[in-house]
C-alpha cells in the first residue's frame, strides 16, 4: 500500500447514485473521465481482469473460439442491415479524413457474419461459435450509475452459426449452460428471465439479471410457478370475452370539468343519474385513450392511440421495446391542432382507428363484450356503457401497460411479484436476419445454397464488476468474492514497531510463496484505524492483522463478509490461511 497507485476517499462522490458507483470510486478502483466514461486504477483493473479471465475460461471450455474485431468500423455493413438508421442517436458516428462515414461499434453482428461468410461455404464447416471481448460504444442519453450504464463499456459477445433451426437450438442451449457456469463462478446471484431482443432482432430471448434494489431493469416472477420475465416481455393474459347481446345501449352524458380519470370517477359516483347500481365506479371501469406521436428512423411521424383501463398508465419502457426502432412521445398542442376531431381530455374510440388517420391499439384487458366509460369526443361529455366489439373496434392489440404486483401470471394465473435487477447477460436466437441481409449462405447436403441461422450471446464484462459490487457490500465497503478479489489477503501491519513491520513482511513473503496473493498495508505514517477502514472499504475477503498480540506469538484473522475474528499462532498462520483461501 505504501507504493500502490491508489487513493481511498472518505466521502461519497457527488454524482454517485448507486452503491457500486459510490464504493468503486471511494475504494480507488475507478475514476470518472467524462459522463459515462471511466478509467480503471490498479486495484479495479485487477478485479476487471479476473472477471474477464473467468468469462474467457468458460467460453473456451464450452468450445467457443475467440476472435477480435476493431471498434472503429465502416458504415456500409450497418447500412445493409438497416442499423445505421435504426440505432438513431445512440450510435457514435464520425467521418475520416476522406469523409467516409464510420462508427464506433455498439455491437458486432455484422462483422461476425461477414467473417464467417469470408471463410466458410459448406454445411461441413458448421456449426461454429465465435466470441470476442471488446470495448463497445453507445451514446447514452443519460449515462448513470457509474460503470453500470456507460457510453464506453466492455462486452463479451459471441455468435453461433448453424445450418438449421435444430442446430441453433443446440447452440443456444450450449451458450445458456456456459453462462450459468460463468455467473456461478463470478459469485453472482442471478435469475434467468424471458426477454425482448430489442434492436438486435430475433426470437427466443432470455436475460440473466442480478437482483438488486438499484437495478435498472424491472422483472416479474410468479409466486407459485417458475415463470419469470423482464417486464418488457411480460405477457398480460387477454381479458375474457363476453356476449353483448343483452347489453344496454351506450348513453352520452354531460360530465363538465372531468378531463382526468379521477375527476370523471368522482363525478360518476356523486351524481344519482350516473351511479352504478351495485357498487361505486372505479378507475378500472374507464377506458383511457393515450395519444402518442411515433417517429420512424427516417423521420416520418404518425399518431398512435392506445386504449387501456383508466387505472393503468402506459409503461414507456415497455412501449419502447415494442416500437423499436421507432420512438414515441406524448401528443403536444401542435399535434392536437393537426387533428381537430380529437378533443383533449374527452377522447373516445369512435374517433380513433386507421380509417380516422390515427392507429388505434387496445390493451389485452379491453376484450370483446367489456363495457366502458370513456370520452364522447366532445368537451365535457363522456359515454357510459360503450361496449368493445359492438360500439367500437381497434386496429390491433398492444401490451404496454404498467405491470403491477398481484397481476395474474400468464402461465398459472397466480399473482406475480415485481423485483429489480441488473442485466448481466442476454442470449437470443437471431435467426436469419443478418445472414440474409449480408448474404451468408452455405451449400447444404443436397448442394443447395441455404441461409445460415445465427444466435447472439452477450455478457457485460465491465458491468459484471459493478453488479458484483452491488450484491457484495455492506455499510462500510466492498466484499469481493474470492474468485475476483484484487488479492486473497489484506495484511495489516498495525503498529510502528519494527518487529511488527518485519514479521508482517515475512508473513507476506511466505503467503506469496504458497500462491496466496497479498495486499500488504505497510504504510508507516498511517494509523491502524485508517488501515482497518481501508481494509473494509477495499473489500478483500480475508483481513490479517499483525499487531500488539505479536508479543504473544499471535495474529488476528478476520473474515470480511461475516466479521468473524480468530486469533491464530503466527507459526500456524500460513497453513490456516491456505485452508481459508482454497475453500
Amino acid at each position: 500500500m505504501s507504493t500502490l497507485f491508489v487513493r481511498t476517499l472518505r466521502d461519497d462522490p457527488a454524482d454517485a447514485e448507486v452503491p457500486s458507483h459510490r464504493l468503486l470510486v471511494r475504494a480507488g478502483f475507478v475514476r470518472r473521465i467524462a459522463p459515462g466514461i471511466f478509467s480503471w486504477l490498479p486495484l479495479g483493473y485487477r478485479v476487471y481482469r479476473k472477471v474477464e479471465q473467468i468469462v474467457r475460461a468458460e467460453m473456451d471450455s464450452a468450445g467457443f473460439q475467440e476472435v477480435h474485431f476493431p471498434a472503429l468500423l465502416p458504415r456500409e455493413p450497418y447500412e445493409r442491415t438497416g442499423r445505421w438508421a435504426d440505432y438513431g442517436d445512440t450510435l457514435f458516428r464520425l467521418a475520416d479524413r476522406r469523409e467516409s462515414d464510420m462508427l464506433l461499434a455498439p455491437t458486432h453482428e455484422e462483422m461476425f457474419t461477414l467473417m464467417v461468410k469470408g471463410e466458410f461455404s459448406s454445411y461441413k464447416d458448421l456449426p461454429v461459435s465465435l466470441y470476442q471481448i471488446q470495448t463497445k460504444y453507445r451514446d447514452e442519453a443519460r449515462p448513470r450509475a457509474g460503470i453500470l450504464r456507460g457510453r464506453e463499456f466492455v462486452m463479451k459477445d459471441s455468435y453461433s452459426f448453424d445450418i438449421d433451426d435444430a442446430g441453433l437450438d443446440l447452440s443456444y442451449a450450449q451458450h445458456r449452460a456456459a453462462y450459468i457456469k460463468t455467473f456461478d463462478a463470478l459469485g453472482l446471484n442471478y435469475v434467468i428471465v424471458s426477454a425482448m431482443s430489442g434492436a438486435m432482432g430475433g426470437s427466443l430471448s432470455e436475460e440473466f439479471l442480478a437482483p438488486t434494489p438499484h437495478g435498472e431493469d424491472t422483472f416479474v416472477r410468479c409466486v407459485e410457478c417458475d415463470y419469470a420475465a423482464n417486464v418488457e416481455a411480460f405477457t398480460t393474459p387477454a381479458g375474457e370475452a363476453h356476449s353483448f347481446v343483452e347489453a344496454s345501449a351506450a348513453v352520452v352524458h354531460d360530465t363538465p370539468n372531468t378531463p382526468t380519470i379521477d375527476t370523471l370517477v368522482g363525478l360518476s359516483n356523486e351524481r344519482s343519474d350516473l351511479r352504478h347500481l351495485d357498487r361505486e365506479w372505479v378507475a378500472a371501469d374507464t377506458l383511457k385513450n393515450v395519444l402518442l406521436m411515433v417517429t420512424n428512423p427516417d423521420g416520418q411521424a404518425s399518431p398512435l392511440a392506445i386504449g387501456l383501463p383508466g387505472d393503468r398508465e402506459v409503461d414507456m419502457k415497455r412501449l419502447e421495446s415494442v416500437l423499436l426502432p421507432r420512438v414515441a412521445r406524448p401528443f403536444e398542442e401542435a399535434d392536437f391542432a393537426r387533428f381537430p376531431s380529437l378533443t383533449k381530455g374527452y377522447i373516445g374510440p369512435t374517433m380513433l382507428g386507421s380509417d380516422q388517420g390515427v392507429e388505434y391499439l387496445l390493451d389485452p384487458r379491453v376484450s370483446t363484450g367489456t363495457s366502458w366509460i370513456t370520452g364522447a369526443n366532445a368537451p365535457g361529455q363522456h359515454v357510459f356503457g360503450l361496449v368493445a366489439g359492438r360500439d367500437f373496434t381497434a386496429d390491433g392489440v398492444i401490451d404496454v401497460a404498467e405491470v403491477r404486483s398481484g397481476d395474474p401470471c400468464p402461465n398459472c394465473g397466480a399473482g406475480i411479484e415485481l423485483a429489480r435487477g441488473i442485466e448481466i447477460g442476454h442470449i437470443f436466437q437471431l435467426g436469419r436476419k443478418y445472414a440474409q441481409a449480408l448474404d451468408l449462405t452455405v451449400l447444404d447436403e443436397s448442394g443447395r445454397q441455404v441461409v445460415v441461422t445465427m444466435g447472439s450471446y452477450g455478457i457485460g464484462v465491465s458491468r459484471a464488476v459493478a453488479a458484483v459490487a452491488e450484491q457484495h457490500h455492506d455499510d462500510v465497503g466492498l466484499i469481493w468474492p474470492r474468485a475476483i478479489a484484487p488479492a486473497d489477503v489484506y495484511l495489516v501491519a498495525a503498529g510502528k514497531d519494527q518487529q511488527i513491520a518485519t514479521a508482517t513482511e515475512d508473513l507476506a513473503a511466505e503467503l506469496e510463496s504458497v500462491g496466496i496473493s497479498v495486499l500488504l498495508d505497510d504504510r508507516r505514517n498511517v494509523s491502524p484505524g485508517v488501515k482497518f477502514k481501508d481494509s473494509e472499504l477495499i473489500g478483500i475477503p480475508t483481513i490479517v492483522v499483525v499487531g500488539k498480540k505479536l508479543t504473544e506469538g499471535v495474529i488476528e484473522i478476520k473474515d470480511r463478509a461475516s466479521g468473524e475474528r480468530t486469533d491464530v499462532p503466527i507459526a500456524e498462520a500460513v497453513e490456516r490461511l491456505r485452508g481459508i483461501c482454497q475453500k
